[in-house]
């Protein structure tokens, strides 16, 4: 019984192909729930700004 030692072509496997685009879609996630924080602050710090700028 002799072993095959040759190497496969390296596929990506279906359960790789699939963590790469749950990967994929956490960090698109994470980066629009980042810019809407930044967007966020931007907008309550122009509120705070006017409020000071009335008193």
């Amino acid at each position: 019984m002799a072993q095959d030692n040759r190497t496969k072509p390296q596929q990506p496997s279906a359960r790789e192909a699939r963590l790469k685009a749950a990967l994929k879609a956490n960090m698109a996630k994470r980066k629009a729930q980042a810019r809407a924080r930044a967007a966020q602050g931007t907008a309550q710090g122009d509120a705070d700004t006017q409020a000071k700028e009335k008193d």
